[in-house]
């Protein structure tokens, strides 16, 4: 594996009873970036993270995690590798400050657990029961739990589900933080707002096949693709037209109507128009 990829993958396949969960599948991602895994349920996102994780073992293909084979890696590769699940654990008699220096003693070098509260902005929680906390708080608490070991690469599995609007946008500054300070990200998502915000680079996953990988301006020629404009006619009736030139369309229009278009919008092609006609051409 080259230096600057943390994760190389060719040719990965995994079955569960002669059924295909992974179907020659190929990945890599760049050290320091957030790569988005996307797909719908039963895609192959969960068996392939796993066995990135080293959870889970693996059919056919190689695998380069950090350099090293998580099939067979030591106990120091574990050390430099986060992994964030949907639910850590329970802890509800536990102060915050007593869960993160208990998992810090899981490792030979970690970061103070008083740093990594302050870091995951829980500082104000640090004596609070776990139990006391939001679903926001206990998210970071498991983010804490992950990146207490100094990772290099951090795992996340659908990290903001169930979170309200401001939540999930403070939960995304932490992220920005994590990867400002050096940490690869891959997460798994099912908001294609949030993989948009935060991804250097996403990966639509169907059928247990790569359908595709580019950055979420581009992906599935969204930068290119026509736009719609629609507007409210002289006669009441809602007009639309697909373009390649929307410019011209918008200025054509203003001469029209001798400045302002009524109700003018102007339509190009959403990460989650592009992701739903991947997801259903595979259908």
């Amino acid at each position: 594996m080259t230096s600057d990829l943390a994760i190389s993958v060719s040719g990965l396949r995994k079955s569960y009873q002669d059924k295909a969960a992974v179907d020659g599948l190929d990945l890599s991602v760049a050290r320091g970036e957030i790569f988005a895994l996307l797909g719908p349920n039963g895609a192959g996102k969960t068996t392939t993270v796993e066995i990135l994780e080293g959870f889970r073992k693996r059919d056919a293909g190689s695998v380069d995690v950090l350099g090293v084979d998580p099939g067979h890696a030591p106990l120091s590769w574990r050390t430099r590798v986060g992994v964030v699940l949907q639910g850590t654990g329970e802890f509800d008699e536990l102060k915050v400050s007593e869960v993160v220096r208990h998992f810090a003693r899981f490792y030979p070098d970690p970061t103070d657990p008083d740093e990594v509260i302050e870091q995951v902005g829980l500082a104000e929680k640090a004596d609070a029961r776990t139990h006391t906390l939001s679903g926001g708080q206990m998210r970071r608490l498991d983010v804490a739990l992950g990146i207490v070991n100094k990772p290099e690469l951090l795992f996340l599995d659908e990290p903001t589900t169930g979170f309200d609007p401001v939540a999930r946008r403070e939960f995304w500054e932490l992220i920005r933080g994590l990867r400002a300070g050096g940490t690869t990200i891959l997460l798994t998502t099912h908001y294609l707002e949030e993989a948009e915000e935060l991804a250097d680079r996403v990966g639509v996953i169907a059928g247990g096949r790569m359908l595709e990988v580019a950055t979420p301006a581009s992906l599935g020629g969204r930068n290119t693709g026509r736009t719609t404009v629609s507007w409210r006619a002289s006669d009441g009736s809602l007009r639309s037209e697909e373009t390649d030139a929307p410019t011209a369309v918008v200025q054509r229009l203003s001469a029209e109507f001798g400045g302002e278009v009524p109700e003018l919008v102007v339509h190009r092609p959403t990460l989650e128009d592009i992701y739903l006609k991947m997801i259903g051409e595979q259908s």
